[in-house]
Order: structure tokens, then sequence, then C-alpha cells
């Protein structure tokens, strides 16, 4: 029977069983539509993503990701991220440089460096696009099972994408996005009516005092019931940070907390120059092996 390779890896982490973990196919070229949803089902993760060759003129690869209930993500994320940790090292590419990754309808540039050992990872998002705001902050604060006044006051609830669009709700402080049990029907309600993927619950109360940002992720309609590292949710909530500094000139770093309350703590870093958002990040490989798959029908 047909197999195919796969490895393990914690992205955003610094260490073993950290960060968020990711199932990289690392040759998917043969392998189907529906095999690819399959194999994301079997592995149950928040994203599983398959490497391809590119279909893109000047496209070094094609990163196609799956949820575990087989809906197709875009975005450059840990599901992106993660496959350079690998390319960058055993997948063969040798060493550092810049390359660019075929997402979808988009090719995004990627640099690749050796910094003491790790291999870390950049890579660009698109433009920050922002869309719209929550005007029921009593029916969303109960989606996410909290009170109204745990969501701060004086700042909405908003859509914001920089490749995926994802709801960014401002929490009071730490205890409080700690303390969020979403209702999953509710909630996914309170995303498609502002046209939301997921929805990334923040606050400054953070861990680290070198921190600007602690947050958690929720995507029910995805099939992800929390993700410890989501830097498709982190671009866009440094570009909302960044559109209000002072001026709004000059670059912007943000560092997020985030997979505290899942016991796999991970930061995520995010550079924003006006409309060019970055998310860097390191981690590594910690598993590999193969799966079985049926004989094509």
């Amino acid at each position: 029977m047909p197999e195919t390779s796969f490895v393990y890896v914690d992205v955003f982490a610094s260490a073993p069983l950290t960060g968020a973990p990711l199932t990289l196919v690392t040759d998917a070229d043969g392998l189907t539509d529906p095999q690819m949803r399959a194999i994301a089902r079997e592995f149950n993760q928040s994203e599983t993503t398959f490497v391809q060759s590119p279909t893109r003129p000047g496209a070094t690869r094609r990163l196609r990701s799956f949820t575990p209930t087989g809906e197709e993500v875009y975005g450059a994320g840990h599901n992106a991220l993660g496959a350079w940790l690998w390319l960058a090292g055993p997948g063969g590419l040798d060493g550092g440089g810049d390359f660019t990754q075929e997402i979808g309808e988009d090719v995004l540039p990627v640099h690749v460096r050796h910094d003491d050992g790790r291999v870390v990872v950049t890579m660009e998002q698109s433009p920050p696009v922002f869309g719209a705001v929550v005007s029921d902050r009593a029916g969303l604060a109960a989606a996410l099972g909290l009170r109204e006044e745990d969501l701060v006051a004086d700042r909405p609830a908003q859509v914001v994408s920089t490749g995926a669009g994802h709801l960014l709700v401002p929490v009071r402080d730490r205890a409080a996005v700690d303390r969020a049990a979403p209702d999953d029907a509710r909630l996914t309600a309170a995303l498609r009516q502002v046209g939301g993927e997921g929805c990334y619950l923040y606050t400054g109360d953070t861990v680290d005092k070198d921190a600007t940002a602690y947050a958690r992720f929720f995507n029910p309609a995805m099939g992800i019931a929390e993700d410890p590292a989501t830097g498709t949710a982190a671009g866009p909530l440094a570009a909302l940070l960044a559109a209000g500094e002072p001026g709004g000139q000059g670059e912007v770093t943000v560092i997020v907390e985030q997979g505290h309350s899942m016991g796999r703590p991970s930061r995520i870093t995010v550079t924003v120059a006006g409309p060019r958002v970055r998310v860097s990040g390191s981690g590594l490989v910690v598993a590999r092996g193969t799966m079985t798959l049926p004989e094509a029908s």
C-alpha cells in the first residue's frame, strides 16, 4: 500500500512540546484533495500542511493547509512557518536566504536565517484590511462565556485580515482572557455576522514584561477548539495595534504571548511598517514518520 512521509513541528517554540504543533506532509505532489482532507482528519491538528511543487511563477514551494473538518485555510501563520523550519534543514534548502511561498492566490516572500543554531523564519503577510466592527457587545461577550464588562469599553471588537480575517476582541485583563469558555454555536454565528474566520481575544496584561499582548484563539467553524499559536491572527493584531500608535509611522514590533492556557506557551514576533506585516518565529522538528494510505480507487 502507498505511504507518505510526515514530520511533527513545534512552531513558535523554544523547546519540544511547547508552541503550536503542526503536522507537515513533506512531499504531497501525488496526493488528491480528498486524500489531503482525510489525512488532516486523521492527524486532528488545528492545521495539517502539505508541501507541493509550485504552480505560480517565482514561487519556491506551494503550501496547502487543512483543518480537521477538511476546510482549506490560507494566510501565512504557524502552518507555513513550520513548513519553512523543516525546508531550511532536512527539507533540502540548506541554510538561510530569501524564498517565496505560494499560498492560495498569493506568492509571499520568506526569509530564513540561522541564529545560534536555531532556524528563524520571517514571513511576509498580505497588507492589512480593516473590516467590520461588532455592534452587539453583550451578545459577543455571552458567546465567549464572559460578561460585557470583561470587554474593553472604549475599544471595538473588529475583523482585521493580513491574509485571513479574524475578529480581534480586546479584553480587560489576563484573568478574563483565561476565563473565556466559548459557546461554539453562538460564537460561530457572531463571527459569520461580521465576516470573521476565527476569534482572537487579547489583552495588554502580559506574562513577560517585554511582551505586548496576551492572547487566545478560537475557530469553532473550522473545527479548531483552541490554537496555541496563531500567526494569521497575530499579524492582524499587530497591524491593529500599530495603527493606533501616535503618528502611525515607522516600524512597530509586537510580541504576542499565546498558548499559556493550554500548557503550550508560545511567543510570536510581528513587525509592522505601514502596509508591510512580517511574522517571525522559530521552532523545531520533534517527530518523523510515515503514514499508510489506502489504494487509490
